[in-house]
């Protein structure tokens, strides 16, 4: 019983930073149809900038985790006024232009920071462990379940109960009408945007005590976060939160059960989804 436990919780916190690095991205693509590749490397970019004022400067970790979600919200939004805005409607340059981002982004934490991946770090009141049935649970994990849970429950009000939700969700259905309304839908894409790419910054930096702060960033987050959104739904916040814990339940017992196929158990997951309801579980049916 303590070993099914432990793992749910490490599947559980697990899920919660897919869905912090799954969410923004979705909530992207489902309202502005903007296929944004470079949101692995905004994580990343946030991860880095976190571990420095948090570690490097000693400011602590909570200053770390606001300057990584401003430095890539910051990254993001330069990367969607300067460029992409022009580029609506045009999917095959939005993924060769956003696709390029990864590689500059990379390049750029390469010249800054060096090719060394750093060691995982978290605030110091979640160091150590309890005792959950016997076994240490690390804490910082279960404060990775409460944020994660905090934060889907905002992210859901904002989208559900606000005015800047209706028009993000009457962007969704009809961008044309929306805007012949009076409503200013570039200014309301561009904070969408800002919000998704400051989400991924404070994921790279919670997460990091998981998945570690390295160059090779931009490019797994961005696999993790195509598999949850595919898996979940594009545009749905509930959606992005069933796939995220979905698959890092699946991954984490895989891992334990069936070591061998342990790599194979996320992709075998999201293939079965695409057979049975392409457009994912809490998706809009296509």
């Amino acid at each position: 019983m303590d070993w099914f436990v432990i793992n749910l919780l490490n599947g559980i916190s697990y899920g919660m930073v897919l869905f912090l690095i799954a969410s923004g991205m979705s909530i992207v693509l489902g309202a502005m149809g903007v296929t944004n590749l470079a949101h692995g490397a905004l994580y990343m970019v946030g991860a880095y900038m976190g571990w420095t004022v948090a570690v490097k400067w000693g400011a602590g970790f909570w200053l770390g985790l606001l300057a990584g979600g401003f430095c890539a919200g910051l990254v993001g939004l330069a990367i969607e006024r300067g460029l992409l805005r022009y580029l609506y409607k045009k999917p095959n340059e939005q993924v060769l232009l956003t696709f390029g981002f990864v590689y500059i982004l990379a390049n750029l934490c390469l010249w800054i920071w060096g090719g060394w991946p750093r060691m995982p770090f978290t605030a110091k009141f979640l160091t150590g462990s309890v005792e959950i049935l016997g076994r240490a649970f690390p804490k910082a994990r279960l404060a990775v379940i409460v944020v994660g849970i905090v934060l889907a429950v905002a992210l859901w009000w904002l989208q559900e109960k606000t005015r800047m939700g209706a028009i993000v969700r009457a962007g969704m259905d009809d961008k044309e009408t929306t805007m012949g309304l009076g409503i200013n839908l570039e200014r309301a894409f561009a904070l969408i945007f800002f919000v998704s790419a400051f989400i991924a910054g404070c994921a790279g930096v919670i997460g990091a005590q998981l998945l570690g702060v390295h160059n090779a960033l931009g490019m797994d987050i961005l696999l993790l976060a195509l598999i949850v959104i595919i898996v979940g739904g594009v545009g749905s916040i509930q959606g992005a939160l069933l796939g995220g814990i979905l698959i890092g339940v699946i991954d984490i017992f895989g891992k334990a059960v069936f070591p061998q196929l342990a790599m194979f158990t996320m992709y075998l997951t999201m293939i079965v989804v695409i057979i049975v309801r392409p457009s994912g579980l809490l998706g809009r049916k296509i």
